[in-house]
């Protein structure tokens, strides 16, 4: 008995030893596992549902991404309840574009996106964030590898911190919940149906190809909304400043209504009937601006003191020399179909 004492510990801590190897994946190891499947994955689509929690009322959009190799990335954002607001996020080899089917018109951006922030639904921007936090945490669930990283989001600081949940198996996105300072998840990103694709075609993401499409899609009306013109809108966030005149300036395709706003954050407000461009205009607006996510998935072209953006059949444009980049997307994302006075 004695001298199997010690032959019988070897082979327990031998077997110790095994099963501790054949464990639990590392940080380590799954950071890199995760940045080589993004480099090497010549392309994938998934369907995406991103809930947005930073209004009065929960919204929820459906998002179509399409991803190839060499940076192509298509981001078909999808309103369940305004057909008209649909939006077409493309970037291929001539730079990043918004589209807007219902009207007919697009804009080219001088833009660096999808590299000049987070994007809670791109996997190569997820894995960025991950790798770029030295302090990320790391965790094992059952099912999932979760990181909990810092955002960054140039126009919007309210959002710090952000869930990361990857399938053990695959290492696929499954959830992102993006928190606020209270540690509340005011966004989430829940991927499906995420599957490689070997076979998208430059072609795929061109800007003429998408909007013929999308267009036959999308029924093109002239916009009005009750009473033959739309409902004029109010920002629920105004940070202090009074509404101090109104007026109403008649234009040949409606009503442009002009709003002033003062206080220690003045800004002004301009809204009107989105205007339906012919099909044979069909060219890009280049603009010189960053396209911005307004909460609930609008996308918002950003310059330094001006915002300009289409939403449920109105064109709103926001300027101010008080408000920083983050306060005007909060004054714009408070503007909704539920904010009339």
């Amino acid at each position: 008995m004695p001298k199997r004492f010690p032959i019988l510990l070897f082979v327990l801590v031998t077997i110790m030893l095994v099963m501790s190897a054949c464990g639990e994946k590392s940080k380590e190891d799954v950071v890199e596992k995760l940045s080589q499947q993004a480099k090497e994955m010549p392309g994938y689509k998934t369907d995406v549902t991103m809930t947005m929690r930073t209004g009065k009322e929960e919204q929820k959009y459906q998002i179509q991404i399409w991803h190839k190799e060499d940076k192509f990335y298509k981001v078909k954002l999808h309103n369940q309840e305004d057909e008209k607001g649909n939006q077409i996020i493309l970037k291929n080899n001539s730079g990043v574009y918004v589209l807007t089917p219902a009207l007919n018109k697009s804009f080219k951006f001088q833009s660096d996106w999808p590299d000049n922030t987070s994007q809670p639904y791109l996997y190569a921007s997820l894995v960025k964030d991950i790798k770029k936090d030295a302090d990320a945490e790391f965790n094992v669930t059952e099912n999932h590898y979760v990181f909990k990283t810092k955002t960054n989001y140039q126009n919007n600081q309210t959002l710090p911190v952000q869930e990361i949940y990857f399938d053990k198996k695959t290492f696929k996105p499954v959830l992102v919940k993006v928190f606020n300072q209270d540690a509340q998840a005011l966004v989430e990103v829940q991927f499906d149906n995420f599957k490689k694709a070997e076979n998208l075609k430059k072609e795929d993401f061109d800007v003429d190809q998408n909007m013929a499409m999308a267009s036959g899609e999308v029924p093109v009306s002239n916009m009005e909304e009750k009473n033959g013109a739309n409902e004029v809108l109010y920002p629920q966030v105004t940070l202090g400043a009074e509404l101090v005149d109104k007026r109403e300036v008649q234009t040949e395709d409606g009503t442009r209504v002009i709003m002033t706003y003062q206080g220690d954050k003045s800004f002004t407000l301009i809204q009107e009937s989105a205007e339906v461009q012919p099909t044979s205009a069909g060219q890009a607006v280049t603009v010189n601006a960053d396209p911005v996510a307004l909460a609930g998935g609008t996308v918002a072209a950003m310059s330094n003191q001006r915002m300009q953006w289409s939403e449920s059949g109105t064109t709103f444009n926001l300027a101010s020399a008080d408000l920083t980049q983050e306060e005007m997307v909060s004054i714009a994302s408070s503007i909704n179909s539920h904010s009339t006075k």
